[in-house]
């Protein structure tokens, strides 16, 4: 299969049918030869997310669901990249806050030959970068303090590690994922600076976001994240990833 699209969802009935509705029909219209499926992994939803899903799939044939326990987007994130079965493997928002669109250009990044290729809101990136509106002046006061740990302490050189829309290859999906730890939101992070030690090289593309007001990033996810870009220093430090450090570059 070519490519698996993963979606962690979470109370999702409001805006979930319109998302899968629009990845479908994009997908579609790319007329891949050898096939895609679309994932939903469904954290323990407490509204009518899997019913919809479910009842979505005598429109979208290759639609699957996977239910899980309510561990973390991350959690949710790492059981759909490992159950799926494409040769490329992309995860986004429930919301679309990234339009699918631009997984043209990953796919570009892809076929030269990158191993992760991620979307970044940040124009110290890569050029294009930005997004429709500012986000509430608490969440960029603590998006600034966080990039700050993490740029210390996680990823250097790279400044929006947290934009849900991110591809690898089945191989790196595989690598990168099976040694994970984090659940919570954090686990972008993970994600590049495994990534990085595995030698696996990291491509961006610039996207314009879109703002959800619906969005579920509280303050104590804020809080968290700072948090654990610690433990995943110290993961990597003390070898709990099971890796040696290799040399890695970023290309744009």
């Amino acid at each position: 299969m070519y490519l698996s699209w993963i979606i962690p969802a979470l109370n999702e009935e409001r805006r979930i049918e319109k998302t899968l509705r629009e990845v479908d029909a994009y997908l579609r219209s790319k007329n891949f030869s050898v096939g895609y499926e679309i994932i939903v992994v469904d954290s323990s939803s407490k509204d009518r997310t899997e019913e919809i899903v479910l009842g979505l799939r005598k429109d979208i044939a290759n639609l699957r669901l996977i239910n899980l326990p309510r561990t973390g987007k991350g959690a949710a994130v790492r059981r759909g990249l490992l159950e799926s079965i494409g040769d490329y493997r992309i995860f986004s928002d429930a919301d679309n806050s990234t339009a699918p669109e631009y997984f043209d250009a990953m796919e570009r990044m892809l076929k030269q030959g990158f191993d992760v290729v991620i979307s970044s809101r940040n124009p110290k990136d890569v050029a294009g970068a930005t997004r429709d509106i500012k986000e509430p002046w608490y969440r960029e006061i603590l998006g600034n303090l966080g990039n700050m740990v993490i740029q210390i302490f996680g990823v250097w050189g790279i400044w929006d590690t947290q934009n849900g829309f991110k591809a690898c290859t089945k191989k790196a999906a595989e690598d990168i994922f099976s040694r994970a730890k984090m659940t919570g939101f954090s686990f972008d992070i993970e994600m590049l600076a495994l990534a990085r030690k595995l030698g696996y090289s990291i491509g961006i593309i610039p996207i314009r976001w879109k703002f959800d007001p619906d969005s579920k990033v509280t303050l104590g996810a804020y809080i968290k994240v700072f948090m654990d870009v610690f433990k995943i220093r110290w993961n990597l430090m003390t070898g709990v990833y099971n890796v040696k450090f290799k040399n890695q570059n970023v290309k744009c």
